[in-house]
């Protein structure tokens, strides 16, 4: 039975995400600012304006958070960094294939090891499972982190005063599973999942998809894509040997329920368009400049 009730103790405990998070809460309105007028390319000022802050505010406010000035935020953001991204995109894949884990375009990835959940289970609707979650500050906002006692079966995201949608469309998911809330239980995880420090080949995190064989297959491709890289959801369909299945891709893409570590916002369209992402394309953008600022932008 769905559980909804959250406690007024939403947030884990202060630490160093928190932060993050009140970060992201001035990120997010310069990113609005930024995507209506880049093109004009705003001046400091006015961004900063429209951040609440002040430009000093903002110059520290991007580098503690991304490790970015805010003007290389902002070409982090335009269409012409968004094709960069995409050049040799289909190699990108067929090197991943090649390399696994260990090539040098993933020495700032987060490591992952997946399994899928068989067809059987994926029918019950989670029949059976136990899935603990709790609400945790992240650099994207707040967290809906999903447990599962095989590994990490979910992550949404949310802004304020909208945890407990976020929390009812995962649950959604697997309408038959149980939910306990457990922000103490829950919080190395997320923890895990958003310190970079943490972030090693020899301790990866485990994760478990849960979705159709197709939908899995698409998820699997995306884990291949190493950060700071994006692809377009064609060259997804070539890579699963369906090049005609681009649309069907991109609905898999939007249904993925491990965001962020299984990396849906890496897949973009044929022309480098930040296509629809399910927890907004504000969210999206923070997530492909906040990598940019982790790989170091050229």
């Amino acid at each position: 039975m769905m559980n909804l009730a959250v406690t007024d103790h939403r947030l884990a405990k202060p630490g160093p995400q928190d932060s993050a998070l009140r970060d992201y809460d001035s990120v997010r309105r310069a990113i609005g600012f930024i995507s209506e007028r880049w093109r004009a390319q705003p001046a400091i000022e006015s961004i900063a304006d429209a951040a609440g802050v002040t430009p000093d505010e903002l110059h520290l406010l991007f580098r503690r958070w991304a490790g970015l000035t805010p003007k290389a935020f902002m070409q982090a953001l335009t269409l012409d960094h968004a094709k960069s991204l995409l050049r040799d995109s289909a190699s990108v894949l067929d090197a991943a294939l090649d390399s696994g884990l260990s090539g040098p375009g993933r020495l700032h990835d987060l490591f992952v090891t997946h399994e899928a959940m068989s067809p059987g289970e994926w029918k019950s609707g989670g029949t059976g499972m136990t899935l603990r979650y709790g609400f945790h500050p992240s650099p994207f906002g707040t967290a809906v982190v999903i447990e599962s006692a095989r590994g990490l079966a979910g992550l949404a995201f949310a802004d304020p005063g909208e945890e407990l949608t976020a929390l009812a469309d995962m649950q959604r998911r697997w309408p038959r599973a149980s939910y306990v809330e457990d922000a103490a239980g829950t919080a190395a995880l997320a923890q895990r999942i958003f310190d970079t420090r943490q972030w090693r080949a020899d301790q990866p995190l485990r994760v478990v998809l849960i979705g159709t064989d197709f939908e899995v297959r698409v998820w699997e491709t995306l884990l291949k894509i190493p950060m700071g890289r994006a692809v377009s959801y064609s060259d997804i369909a070539g890579c699963i040997s369906l090049p005609k299945a681009s649309r069907a891709v991109g609905a898999a893409v939007g249904k993925n329920p491990v965001s962020f570590v299984v990396p849906c916002h890496r897949a973009l369209g044929k022309s480098g368009a930040l296509t629809g992402y399910h927890w907004g394309l504000t969210r999206k953008r923070a997530m492909l400049g906040w990598e940019a600022g982790q790989v170091g932008m050229e």
